[in-house]
C-alpha cells in the first residue's frame, strides 16, 4: 500500500471528515487509514496515536468554530451579535456533527488546540463587552452562553424538540433574544 502523500495535516483533515460522516467516537487509526489506503502503521510516522489524532481534530474544529465566530462578528455588538455568534455556533454544530463532537473531549489548556481555545474564549469575550459585565461575572456569562449554544443544539440533535409544536428555529430566536434580555439585566 502506498503512503499516499500523508502528512499530520492530511491526516486531521480526513479525521475530521471521517468524523462528520461517521461520527466521532468511531474514528480509529484503522478506518483512517483505510480511508487513505494505507496500513495503520503508514499513520503512526505522522501522529503518535489515537488520542493525538482526536486532539488534532478537536483543535482543527475550535479552529474553524473560532474562525466562523469571527466572521459573524464583525461589524455587530449587543443583540446582533449574540444572535450572530449564537447562530454561528448552531450552524457549525449541524453542518459538522463529528467535528463538534470533538470539541466536548477534554483538552491539555498547553496543548496544540490551547490557542484555538483562548481564541475562541476571547471572541466570545468580545462579544459580551457591550453588556459592560463585571469580570467574574463575563466568566459566569460566557459558562452560561456556551452551555446553552450546546444544549440547545445538542436536544436538537438528538431529537428532543420534535414533539413540540413550535418550530425549533422560532424557539432559537426567542431563546436568544431572551439571552439577550438576561445578559442586559444580569443580576447583582
Amino acid at each position: 500500500m502506498s503512503r499516499a502523500g500523508l502528512t499530520a495535516e492530511r491526516l486531521t483533515e480526513g479525521a475530521a471528515e471521517l468524523a462528520d460522516e461517521i461520527g466521532f467516537d468511531n474514528v480509529t487509526v484503522t478506518a483512517l487509514a483505510r480511508r487513505f489506503g494505507v496500513r495503520d502503521a503508514s499513520l503512526y510516522s505522522h501522529v503518535k496515536n489515537a488520542q493525538e489524532l482526536r486532539t488534532r481534530v478537536a483543535a482543527l474544529a475550535l479552529s474553524e468554530l473560532a474562525d466562523r465566530v469571527a466572521a459573524a462578528l464583525a461589524g455587530r455588538a449587543g443583540r446582533d451579535a449574540l444572535a450572530a455568534f449564537a447562530d454561528a455556533y448552531r450552524a457549525y454544530a449541524k453542518q459538522h456533527p463529528g467535528r463538534y463532537a470533538a470539541l466536548r473531549i477534554p483538552l491539555d489548556p498547553t496543548g496544540p488546540a490551547a490557542d484555538a481555545a483562548r481564541r475562541h474564549s476571547e471572541l466570545t469575550r468580545a462579544l459580551l463587552r457591550e453588556y459592560r459585565l463585571a469580570e467574574d461575572d463575563e466568566t459566569d456569562a460566557v459558562r452560561m452562553l456556551h452551555g446553552f449554544c450546546h444544549g440547545y443544539v445538542s436536544l436538537e440533535k438528538s431529537g428532543g424538540f420534535d414533539h413540540h409544536p413550535r418550530h425549533v428555529d422560532d424557539s432559537w430566536a426567542r431563546s436568544v433574544a431572551a439571552l439577550d434580555g438576561l445578559l442586559r439585566n444580569w443580576p447583582a
